[in-house]
This record gives structure tokens, sequence and C-alpha cells, in this order.
């Protein structure tokens, strides 16, 4: 809708980015969100995406850690 910013859709690249963007590793990411370890290798493999409370977080530490997450953000590269 016209003035509405679209939610980012948490997608296994932009996952990953955010997590190497933290320089935490998938036990720390998943100790921080309060999730599996296995739950963040999940994401970031594409088997799930994250949603509803896990989503909204991944949202939360993006904007405070100054990473650009956004609908329009081109997900950073991994390699």
């Amino acid at each position: 809708m016209p003035g509405q910013r679209r939610r980012a859709e948490w997608d296994a690249g932009r996952v990953r980015a955010l997590r190497q963007h933290l320089g935490l590793t998938q036990a720390a990411l998943s100790s921080e969100l309060g999730v599996r370890q296995q739950t963040v290798s999940e994401w970031e493999t594409g088997v799930y995406r994250p949603r509803g409370a896990a989503a909204q977080l991944l949202r939360i530490v993006a904007e405070r850690a100054g990473f650009a997450y956004g609908a329009d953000a081109a997900p950073e590269r991994v390699p």
C-alpha cells in the first residue's frame, strides 16, 4: 500500500549476511534469539524462513546493528 514500509523477507542470504555482519556463529546467534542452532542453520540453507516473533527479532537486531535488510536492500553476497 502507498505510504507503508514493506517488511523485509528474511531469506537464507539475508539471515546469513546478518549473522556474519554481527560476527556471530550460528550457535551464538541462536542463543541470542532463543532458538536452536539447527533452526538458524535451516534458515540459512533455505529449508525454512523466519516468521512471527523470530522475524521481528531479526528486524530489531538488524536495525540496531545498522544492517540494511529492507525489502529494497539487496542481500549481502556470502561466499
